[in-house]
């Protein structure tokens, strides 16, 4: 297995939005989030992004998705979690890019799919369990995750590890 340098990953939920979509059926949560501490802070970080979360709001209502569950939306990538219409205890996931609105393969080769960065992972651990729990979409969508600070401390684990 070839290991590749990573950026380091400071990852820092800003905020979290509901967004009922036009159907009247489709709820989103929104979480904003930057990774900071990185080079091209404008890609990385919403505060130094010319794409305002009110932009991105509306380009997001304007796309059709359907459906219930939340969006992880960072500058340079959004990826849209909800739950599956065949088998609800299912979450299907697909990304776009934040500011063209274009598709983004989950493909990372080997046969392996992005599910998800730090961020996403504590978001996605936090919205499984208010799924799970609530008895109604409604007590569903009453309940955001934490928002928290999520830095990778090393960033270069695997990479030691492994060329050991």
């Amino acid at each position: 297995m070839h290991v590749e340098k990573c950026n380091p990953y400071h990852a820092v939920i800003e905020d979290v939005r509901p967004l009922s979509l036009p159907d009247g059926k489709s709820v989103f949560k929104v979480y904003y989030v930057s990774i900071v501490g990185r080079d091209n802070p404008a890609r990385f970080e919403w505060a130094r992004n010319a794409l305002s979360k009110a932009q991105f709001e509306a380009n997001f209502m304007a796309t059709g998705h359907e459906g219930v569950g939340f969006a992880t939306a960072f500058p340079h990538i959004t990826k849209v979690f909800r739950y599956s219409p065949k088998a609800e205890i299912l979450m299907l996931v697909k990304a776009f890019d934040t500011q063209t609105g274009q598709d983004i393969s989950l493909d990372r080769g080997e046969k392996y799919l992005e599910f998800a960065c730090l961020a996403e992972a504590i978001i996605a651990a936090a919205e499984y369990r208010f799924w799970g729990e609530a008895a109604t979409v409604k007590d569903y969508l009453s309940r955001t995750a934490a928002l928290e600070d999520a830095p990778v401390r090393v960033h270069d684990k695997l990479k030691t590890y492994w060329e050991k």
